[in-house]
């Protein structure tokens, strides 16, 4: 069984990441991020489905320092939509950069393999680290910049959505049997979903065309 260190948001995508890799054999440890963003409410839920799976799990803690993203600035209003060809405001500089940066380095500590992240290019905010381009790119700076990869044993990424739509991914995260109700997408930190971000409303249209009833909004 190999070691393999899942990035897991507590969001739908990373989830169902998560009991991907369970499935195909993998031995997960999760990453869970704590960057200073608008509220915590991810970092719990993502906490719960690290226990739910019965996988080991680590909250790394750091400031993105970032005053130009919604995500982190409480002063800058989320979008409402989401516009063509636009970065929005939600966009964390090198968010996943560093994100699979610190993989790398748990991946090498704890002898992992791989490393599992829920990327998609399909049902997505136009963020420029989500696309198979930047993925491709990562992964080579992980071969020519590591121990292990001039060694020959390089730490490979996994995408397991990359080409998959959100309703594509809920059908799978059913299949999988994901705790679907611990998930959370939503950029604002409520007690329900404010159903008017475009992270909610990508999860609502994924949820409707895959016609299955999202259990957090029951």
């Amino acid at each position: 069984m190999d070691n393999a260190i899942v990035l897991l948001s507590g969001g739908l995508d990373s989830a169902t990441s998560l009991f991907w890799a369970k499935k195909n054999g993998f031995r997960p440890f999760c990453l869970i991020f704590d960057y200073g963003q608008r509220h915590k409410k991810e970092i719990d839920n993502a906490r719960a489905i690290a226990k739910k799976a019965k996988c080991g799990y680590e909250i790394v803690k750091f400031n993105l320092a970032s005053d130009t993203t919604s995500l982190v600035n409480k002063k800058l209003k989320l979008p409402k939509k989401v516009m063509p060809d636009e970065i929005p405001s939600t966009y964390a500089p090198a968010r996943n950069i560093i994100f699979l940066s610190l993989g790398v380095s748990f991946a090498e500590t704890k002898k992992a393999q791989f490393i599992v992240i829920g990327t998609n290019q399909l049902d997505y905010s136009n963020y420029p680290d989500c696309r198979d381009e930047f993925i491709r790119a990562f992964q080579k700076a992980i071969n020519l910049g590591t121990k292990s990869g001039t060694q020959a044993k390089t730490i490979k990424i996994l995408t397991p959505l990359q080409n998959k739509n959100k309703a594509q991914i809920i059908k799978l995260a059913v299949k999988l049997k994901v705790p679907l109700e611990l998930t959370w997408s939503c950029y604002a930190g409520n007690t329900k979903p404010c159903n008017i971000c475009p992270s909610c409303i990508i999860r609502a249209k994924g949820f409707k065309e895959a016609g299955v009833a999202d259990p957090i909004l029951r």
